[in-house]
This record gives C-alpha cells, structure tokens and sequence, in this order.
C-alpha cells in the first residue's frame, strides 16, 4: 500500500495532517537541501513528537515521494496547449523553473515514476499530448527521451549554482581565474576542437542553452511521429 492509498490517523492532540506534513518538509528542504529534512526534523517544526508523524508517513523515502508530488503540482499549467510540441515544451520549462525554486528537486528527478496525483497528472499531459500522433511504444520513448533531456540539463544547472555558491565565484570569475591554465593547454595544440570551440563559440546563460537543446531534442521527437495504423 502506497502513502496515497493508507488512510490519515487521527489529528488529536496535536492537529496534523499529511498537508501540513509537506508543507513542513519543503519548507525545511528549500532552506537547507535534503539533508536538511528528516521525520524529526518535521516534527520538530510543527511542535509535535517525532512518533505522531509516523501514523501518517512510514518512512523518509515516503516523505521524499511527497515532496516531489507536491511540487509537481507546480509544473501543471492550468490548461493544455493543443499542439503537442507546446506542451511538452511548457511542462520542460515548467519544470526547470520548478527547480530552480526548489534546488533539491533536482537529486530526487529521474528516478522511479511517483505515483502521487501531482506526478501522475504530469505524466498523463506527456502522454495525452502525444494521443493520436504515434503508437503507445514512440510516445513512450518520446516522453522518456525529453525527460531524460531536462533531467539531465537541470542537474547540470543546479550543481553549477550550487558551485558558485560553495567557492564564491560566479561563472564569469571562474573563468577568469581558470584563463591563464586554459590559455597555456590549448596553446600545447593538442585540443584543437577544444581551442575552437573556445576561441569561436558563443557562450549563452543556462536559460537560452536549456531551450535550445530542448528545440532539438523536440525536433527529433517530430521527427519520429506519424499516427499509428487504424
């Protein structure tokens, strides 16, 4: 039986309830990461005894499913955009944007599917947005293949903030004092595409890198589609 499908306990003498449980949980975790959040640590800050919470949450792999299908909420737009490729593009951006709100969402994406109301309701708008354009099996690598895309583009955004913060340097002033070490090893020669890309690429923020991989990685999805036989 899932923490979904077990029934509430009763709230006497200390009123709680699973919401209120949550609430506590994200509160502690957008303050101080993961690590920061424990059934204790929840109880602690709604003044009641660590035992209470376990009538409702049986373990912290069960509070972490919580927290993800709570925030999950907040990557449903209020309506689905009719064309497939803007929805998916929506819920990608929806949820990097999720993300950068509650930086520990990105150590819990990627995992085994939640089967909250919030993470299945995400799933069904991947789907549905695909509904009629490929058979079953393409829409499934489809979605799969987008998410692992800005799973992958998240975790590389939240570890370079969570970089910056740690040293002190943002990207710019690490790349200052990374130059003079960079401008000595490309100039051995032997990173020669290395020293073009540098030379000659465009640097662009984690904004405009993440819509333009997801754009190419939709492009190959459409690529893909064609409606399946009747």
């Amino acid at each position: 039986m899932t923490v979904w499908d077990r029934p509430e306990p009763s709230a006497r003498p200390v009123p709680l309830d699973r919401e209120r449980i949550v609430a506590a949980a994200v509160a502690l975790a957008d303050e101080g990461g993961l690590e920061a959040v424990s059934l204790r640590k929840v109880a602690a800050r709604l003044n009641a005894g660590p035992m209470r919470l376990y009538g409702y949450i049986a373990t912290k792999e069960e509070l972490l499913d919580l927290l993800v299908d709570e925030v999950q909420a907040e990557i449903l737009p209020e309506q689905q955009p009719g064309d497939w490729r803007e929805a998916l593009h929506v819920l990608a951006h929806r949820t990097r944007q999720a993300a950068l709100r509650h930086e520990w969402l990105a150590d819990l994406l990627g995992g085994r599917p939640t089967l909250g109301p919030n993470g299945l309701a995400v799933t069904e708008a991947k789907l549905a947005a695909l509904d009629g354009l490929a058979d079953v099996d393409t829409a499934l690598r489809a979605v799969e293949t987008v998410s692992a895309y800005v799973t992958g583009a998240i975790r590389r955004e939240i570890a370079n903030l969570r970089a910056e913060r740690a040293t002190g340097l943002s990207k710019r002033d690490w790349q200052r004092a990374s130059g003079p070490h960079v401008t000595r090893t490309l100039a051995t020669g032997r990173f020669p595409a290395l020293a073009k890309a540098v030379h000659e690429g465009t640097d662009v923020d984690a904004e405009a890198s993440f819509a333009t991989g997801l754009d190419w990685v939709l492009d190959a999805v459409a690529a893909r589609l064609s409606p399946p036989p009747a």
